[in-house]
C-alpha cells in the first residue's frame, strides 16, 4: 500500500488518542487533517477502547480541542459490550466500570452473583481486595467480559498501563479466557464497518498502537496505517510481527 492508495480510500476507521490528541493536547495539524476529511467528504468513525467516557462525552473534550466531531461518529467499547450481552442473553452482571458510563449498562441487574463480570478502567481503584472478590465471583461460574485488554497508552507524562494486566491476572488465576469485545478483537471493527455502512477493503483503520489498531485490523480484512506518534515505538513495533500497510509520521500526514 502506498499513499496513492490511501488518496482512493471510501471510508476512514481511526483510534482518537495518541492519533489526534494526547491527553488534552491536540498534535499538530489534526484539527487541519480533520477538515481535509470533511472537504472531501469521506466518512468517518473514531473507534475506541475508551471506557470512561460515553460518545457525547467524547464529543464535548474533542470540541475543546478544536476538533468537531459528532457523538454519532464514536463506536465505544461500553455501547458495543452491552450489545454483546443483551446478544447473549445475560441479565444480571458485575461491572467494574467507571461510574460515567454505568448509565450504558441500564437494563441489566447488578448483582453478587453475576453471570458475567464487565470490566473497564477504574482507575487507581484496582486493588486486591478488588481482585480478589472478581476472583472467587468467576470462580462461582461468571464469565469473564473485558471490554478491552490494552497494555498501555500514552499520556502527557509518559506511557501507563492498561487494564489488560489485571484482565490476564484474572485469566490466570482463574484458567478463563476473558471475552474481549474492543480492539484488536474483530466484534469491534465489524461494529464499526457496520456503522460506517462500508465493505472492509474499502476501509483504513489508522492508529498508534500495532497491535491492537493495526494488526487488528488487518485480521478484520481491513488495511492498516500506523502512525508515529502517541504510543508508537518503533522496537515495539519491530518486536510485533506485525507489518503496516503504511507508517506515517503522523495524521497530518494521510492526506496531505
Amino acid at each position: 500500500m502506498n499513499i496513492q492508495d490511501v488518496a482512493r480510500i471510501r471510508g476512514l476507521l481511526t483510534d482518537m488518542d495518541g492519533v489526534w490528541f494526547v491527553g488534552d493536547t491536540p498534535l499538530p495539524g489534526a484539527a487541519a487533517a480533520l477538515a481535509r476529511l470533511r472537504e472531501r467528504a469521506i466518512p468517518v468513525r473514531f473507534v475506541t477502547n475508551t471506557t470512561t467516557k460515553t460518545a457525547a462525552q467524547l464529543a464535548r473534550k474533542m470540541g475543546t480541542m478544536g476538533l468537531d466531531v459528532p457523538a454519532a461518529e464514536f463506536v465505544t467499547t461500553p455501547v458495543a459490550t452491552a450489545r454483546h450481552l443483551r446478544a447473549a442473553g445475560v441479565r444480571a452482571i458485575f461491572p467494574v466500570v467507571a461510574d460515567s458510563i454505568r448509565p450504558e449498562f441500564a437494563g441489566f441487574e447488578e448483582s453478587d452473583q453475576p453471570e458475567a463480570i464487565v470490566i473497564g478502567d477504574i482507575g487507581n481503584a484496582w486493588n486486591y481486595d478488588l481482585m480478589n472478590r472478581l476472583f472467587r465471583m468467576a470462580m462461582d461460574g461468571a464469565r469473564l467480559v473485558a471490554m478491552h485488554r490494552g497494555r498501555f497508552w500514552q499520556v502527557d507524562d509518559g506511557l501507563r498501563m492498561d487494564i489488560g494486566a489485571f484482565v490476564a491476572g484474572l485469566e490466570y488465576a482463574t484458567g478463563q479466557t476473558a471475552t474481549v469485545i474492543g480492539k484488536p478483537s474483530r466484534t469491534m471493527f465489524d461494529a464499526a464497518l457496520a456503522d460506517i455502512g462500508l465493505a472492509a477493503e474499502d476501509v483504513v483503520m489508522v492508529g498508534d498502537d500495532v497491535q491492537m489498531d493495526i494488526g487488528g485490523a488487518q485480521a478484520a480484512g481491513l488495511r492498516g496505517v500506523l502512525v508515529k506518534t502517541g504510543k508508537y515505538r518503533g522496537d515495539l513495533v519491530a518486536a510485533s510481527g506485525i507489518t503496516p500497510d503504511l507508517v506515517l509520521d503522523s495524521i497530518a500526514a494521510l492526506l496531505e
